[in-house]
């Protein structure tokens, strides 16, 4: 008799396993389809604001990966480049995408997502990182980090300077560049030069209303960058008509 009903016992504990098994994959079934269909009306919904922008639209292009080495490339697994936007801007090759990364893994495993927007460089500068103060960045120098210091000092005040060379650096950072991000549309804003690339970011996956405004950011930047400087690096701006496309990729 005992033994009975530990066999039956057992056999409820068994069938009643399985039924939460059952239950909470369908769950997750039905998660992932919800999923999938929120994340198709959103891709549509950007292509239709791509279309009527002027942007060319694909859902995903895996060259725009690991364009640079820093953040928000630097980190995670499982890298994509979705929601991707591409067009010329004021003659330089433009890409808005968001950026989606997942961090742990299994209970722990987290998503994250940022929205990037990039300039397409005529040639490869050296790295140079410019970031807003704040306390991450005070703590990095208590602790030693480097930040280069440049002739303006409410510059040097609002942002975090770290360059490959110092030489390009100073170059590129020139005191009218320096107080044109210092104008309140532009300051505070993150921005990195890497391989040819010119880039901006923020957390978050892409808001449209905030491309131009980033833009104008990078634009600055850019159009800031003196000849010699293309010159050093093989690039002559007067010899060619625009920087190289952004390369595409079948979506």
């Amino acid at each position: 008799m005992a033994i009975g009903h530990f066999v039956l016992t057992q056999m409820s504990l068994d069938v009643s396993d399985l039924v939460g098994v059952a239950f909470f994959g369908v769950i997750g079934v039905i998660g992932v389809a919800i999923g999938n269909a929120w994340q198709k009306r959103r891709h549509d919904k950007l292509a239709t604001w791509a279309r009527a922008n002027g942007w060319d639209y694909a859902r995903y292009d895996a060259a725009l990966e690991r364009i640079q080495t820093g953040a928000p490339f630097s980190t995670g697994d499982s890298h994509a480049a979705m929601e991707v936007m591409r067009r010329d801007w004021q003659g330089w090759p433009a890409v808005s995408f968001t950026y989606r990364w997942t961090t742990g893994s299994g209970k722990d495993q987290s998503t994250h997502f940022a929205h990037v927007v990039a300039l397409r460089l005529p040639a490869d500068l050296p790295r140079l990182d410019v970031t807003p103060e704040g306390v991450g960045a005070r703590l990095r120098k208590l602790a030693g980090g480097k930040d280069l210091q440049l002739e303006l000092e409410a510059f040097n005040r609002e942002y975090r300077v770290v360059a490959a060379d110092e030489r390009t650096a100073h170059a590129v950072l020139h005191p009218r560049l320096m107080e044109r991000l210092l104008q309140p549309h532009l300051v505070g804003r993150p921005w990195r030069i890497e391989n040819t690339w010119l880039v901006t970011w923020e957390d978050g996956r892409t808001d449209v209303d905030q491309i131009a405004a980033r833009l104008m950011t990078l634009t600055a930047v850019a159009d800031a960058v003196p000849r010699h400087v293309w010159q050093d690096h093989g690039h002559d701006p007067l010899a060619t008509i625009r920087p190289h496309p952004v390369p595409k990729e079948s979506s």
